[in-house]
């Protein structure tokens, strides 16, 4: 109740809250647009909450706000409070790794060089970059491009005046001008500096302009010495950009977000589009401790990228509005064109980004990995429960001969092969796919629920489309187990999924965890299935070879497998042994029956 009476004095301004326990530490850290009606919504009936979001309520002892005057004040504050105080509910940032920066550092003759420490010495930085491979490559093509000084020395005008230093290696290769002995002006030398900053800032484009121009003009003025300078020059800014992802040269100048939150996850991407190329890219994973709207994700990635890159580009391209705004901001969520595009880009690289997250968690952590699968799993088909265990049943048939079914077994989201199962169909007469999986369903539940009702699986997939569900469906009716079992389809064709009474199926992404182990048991099914199918159509041809011939009897024809192996071996077999084991008479027919078979089968071109 004290909490209660204090949110009702807060004001209907824009501000930043924050919740605190009985022990006085701070759990929580939000902003809003108005705080009053924001915090409000926190106390309401627990049912009307969700789970992890009531826990938290549960321990909120304390409140209090900081009025600030804009949401983009609020939006920096809080994410300054987060990193302050690391509450426990508020929305964590998984990739604590430090980026690499390109540093122009201070001086008369500053240095261009690649840290992962910003210093505040009066250095500038850029970046960072989340590929210290490009950071990398990019440090060399300037110092490539420009004779910059990579030593240590203190170089100023009154150390060059009273001759302090001797050149270095770099010197006499040309790598260097010299600056450390007079050997480049500090005019000329800031000049080059200030390129390589316009080359970090984007102006690549415009540099290439500026150098064929300079290039034309030499060479007009008779100084093709200094005309083929520049002309490297600009060949080098123009293979540098060949090489990087050039979106386009008329594209202004945007920043790109993109988020895919997937349960307790959430991965972004952030673009910064300059002159028409990505000048810079930045991956974040984001772990949610509550359970929050994609818009406030959005802004608390909003604001770290913020944090580290400055300012925002005066349009920025997002998959959806942000819940909150930003001076001299304008967010666009783009339909068509080049913007959609750039999303787009900008979406891969952040799914891109979830599927690695995901095989590391599988190879680290399998357990979780499991969980979060079969979470997944839930999510995506609409489930009460936990898919622990799933059932898939595939049939297999050629032309109506030894029809087959096959039931495989996943618990946990890995094969359990010691409950897999195969049938033999007894009611269904010829190549009648649906029937036979009304058979082999009703079948196989019919047992379990005699034997072990308690081992119902929580999920059966059919391998098929909408018939072979309906009538699994069916099966499932009569057992009454429609109740307790989900059952779905997986088709082949687009991999989409059909559920009873959807008459739409259901897409899910191709990277999903969730498709995936749909997919591995519906191969497995598949795989499984047909061995089975193989082994009895081989035994069944073996048996007519052997039977049509008269005189060759049930007890004969195992006696001569057991004896040679195979068919095969039969025909192949000496005239002696077949003699000494079923007499000359019989073994002359056996010869001549399989020759002719032989014949006949070379004939039609069919490898048995």
């Amino acid at each position: 109740m004290h909490i209660k009476d204090k949110i009702k004095t807060f004001p209907h301004s824009p501000g930043v809250y924050r919740y605190y326990d009985s022990e006085g530490n701070v759990i929580y850290v939000g902003k809003a647009k108005d705080l009053n009606k924001r915090v409000a919504q926190y106390f309401v009936p627990a049912e009307r909450l969700t789970r992890k979001t009531a826990v938290m309520v549960s321990k909120i002892a304390d409140a209090e706000y900081t009025v600030v005057e804009s949401e983009a004040d609020a939006l920096l504050l809080e994410n300054n409070l987060i990193k302050q105080f690391k509450p426990r509910y508020n929305i964590l940032l998984k990739d604590s790794k430090t980026y690499p920066w390109i540093c122009v550092s201070g001086g008369d003759f500053p240095k261009v060089f690649l840290t992962r420490k910003i210093v505040k010495d009066g250095s500038r930085y850029f970046g960072p970059y989340s590929s210290v491979v490009h950071a990398r490559n990019l440090v060399e093509f300037i110092h490539s491009v420009y004779p910059l000084r990579t030593c240590k020395l203190k170089i100023t005008s009154d150390a060059i005046l009273h001759r302090k230093f001797r050149p270095c290696l770099n010197f006499h290769i040309g790598k260097c001008k010299g600056c450390c002995i007079g050997g480049i002006s500090q005019k000329e030398y800031n000049d080059n500096i200030n390129e390589i900053v316009s080359l970090l800032k984007g102006g690549g484009r415009d540099m290439i302009q500026h150098y064929k121009a300079l290039m034309q003009q030499a060479a007009m003025n008779m100084e093709f010495e200094q005309a083929q300078q520049y002309k490297e020059k600009m060949q080098s800014l123009e293979s540098h950009y060949s090489k990087s992802v050039i979106v386009n040269a008329t594209t202004a100048d945007v920043d790109v977000f993109s988020l895919i939150v997937d349960g307790p996850e959430a991965f972004g991407n952030f673009l910064r589009i300059r002159g028409g190329a990505v000048i810079q890219s930045l991956n974040l994973g984001f772990r949610l401790m509550i359970e929050e709207e994609q818009e406030t994700v959005l802004s608390t990635f909003i604001a770290e990228v913020r944090d580290k890159f400055g300012d925002l580009a005066k349009e920025v391209i997002v998959p959806f509005l942000p819940d909150m705004e930003i001076a001299g901001v304008e967010f666009r969520v783009p339909v068509r064109g080049d913007k959609l595009s750039l999303l787009e880009l900008s979406a891969r690289n952040a799914k891109e980004m979830r599927f690695n997250a995901l095989k590391q968690q599988e190879h680290t952590d399998p357990d979780a990995y499991k969980n979060m699968v079969m979470e997944s799993l839930q999510k995506q088909l609409g489930m009460k429960v936990l898919p622990k265990h799933i059932e898939c049943f595939d049939n297999s048939n050629i032309q109506g001969t030894n029809p087959v079914s096959a039931c495989v077994v996943f618990r946990d989201a890995v094969p359990s092969k010691k409950d897999y199962r195969h049938f033999k169909v007894k009611t269904v007469v010829g190549a009648n796919d649906y029937a036979t999986m009304k058979e082999v369903v009703n079948r196989r539940y019919s047992r379990m629920l005699a034997e072990n009702p308690d081992d119902l699986p929580q999920l059966v997939v059919i391998d098929g489309g909408k018939g072979q569900l309906a009538f699994a469906y069916e099966a499932l009716a009569e057992l009454g187990l429609t109740e307790r079992l989900t059952v779905i389809a997986l088709a082949e064709r687009m991999e989409e999924v059909y559920r009873v009474g959807d008459p739409h199926p259901l897409f899910i992404d191709r990277n999903s965890p969730a498709l995936k182990v749909l997919q591995q048991i519906r191969d497995e099914a598949h795989r499984f299935g047909i061995t089975f199918h193989r082994k009895l159509r081989s035994r069944s041809q073996v048996e007519s070879a052997l039977k049509a011939i008269k005189g060759v009897g049930e007890k004969t024809e195992q006696r001569l497998l057991l004896r040679f192996g195979s068919v095969a071996r039969i025909a192949s077999a000496p005239m002696q042994d077949l003699t000494d084991m079923v007499g000359e008479s019989l073994a002359a027919r056996i010869k001549e029956a399989l020759s002719q078979r032989a014949a006949h089968q070379s004939t039609e071109g069919v490898d048995k």
